[in-house]
């Protein structure tokens, strides 16, 4: 392939160097160069891509990998479209309700592909991650007012960690990792390279960034993937992941400048008042459909 163009893209979080490439025919791809010693990951998220468009999601899809002069570069299909975090909330409520429901469908396919069988404990695994998180919390300069709630609802849920089965999963699953074409108004999901393997109900501690853009996407996503039967321990589990995350957030966006930081704290406000305190386990922004 030969282009004749080649346009810089500056959003998004990943280290990635990313382009939009143009051939003389006027067609557009996706270019991801990455560093050469992330050769071997890089492949294989190339290879999970394969598999995951192959079940139908719509993406954009993998169409060429190699090495070249800057790296290790990855080929995908272009999306001419609309951030969803800007277009959806200016929806009528059915509407972002029915792009809900399409997300949650669409991540119960992503969640079919099972993880390998050598995969260590989830239970282990993520308790392991949990302590991480406290610790660093406990030691961050900025605290959450509130903040002893999540410690507290993490530590007397950890039981609910065992034996829960693990899938693959995006990594980065919301509203803002999702676009609407242009041509056909249809949802698309972007940016796997935050792809692993884990308990699939984890993909939603995500889910905080679509309930502050629209709450009716958020309940959308949770009754497409469960069908519109969503189980009791779903809640409590997720609350879980959410208080984790959350912990988790402050210290992060601390290198990022205080923009980020108050943007953190914003949203650990936003948690406590849904879960009133983590007192109760299914959060007040979710509407719960009956017909």
């Amino acid at each position: 392939m030969e282009f004749v163009s080649k346009e810089p893209i500056h959003k998004g979080w990943s280290s990635d160097k990313k382009y939009c490439v143009t051939e003389e025919n006027g067609k557009r791809y996706l270019l991801r160069i990455s560093d050469l010693k992330e050769q071997d990951a890089k492949q294989t998220e190339f290879q999970m891509l394969q598999q995951v468009a192959n079940l139908g999601v719509p993406m954009c899809e993998p169409v060429a990998f190699g090495v070249c002069e800057e790296g290790v570069y990855s080929l995908q299909t272009w999306i001419d479209g609309t951030d969803a975090e800007e277009l959806i909330p200016s929806f009528p409520v059915e509407r972002q309700y029915a792009y809900g429901l399409e997300a949650g469908r669409i991540l119960q396919k992503i969640h079919s592909i099972p993880a390998p069988a050598d995969q260590p404990d989830w239970e282990i695994r993520f308790n392991r991650k949990l302590d991480r998180k406290i610790e660093r919390y406990l030691a961050c300069p900025i605290h959450y007012e509130g903040g002893e709630a999540f410690l507290q609802y993490i530590e007397s849920h950890r039981h609910l960690l065992k034996n829960r089965p693990q899938t693959f999963q995006h990594g980065d699953y919301h509203i803002g990792n999702m676009m609407i074409d242009t041509a056909g108004q249809q949802l698309k999901i972007i940016d796997f390279n935050r792809s692993d393997y884990g308990d699939p109900w984890e993909e939603f501690n995500r889910i905080v960034w679509c309930a502050q853009k629209s709450p009716p996407f958020a309940s959308g996503m949770v009754d497409g993937y469960f069908d519109g039967s969503v189980p009791d321990a779903f809640w409590e589990l997720l609350a879980l992941y959410i208080a984790g995350n959350t912990l988790s957030s402050v210290y992060w966006a601390i290198p990022f400048g205080e923009g980020e930081v108050q943007t953190m704290l914003a949203q650990a406000r936003d948690v406590l008042r849904w879960y009133d305190d983590m007192k109760t386990p299914v959060p007040s922004w979710y509407i719960e459909r009956n017909d």
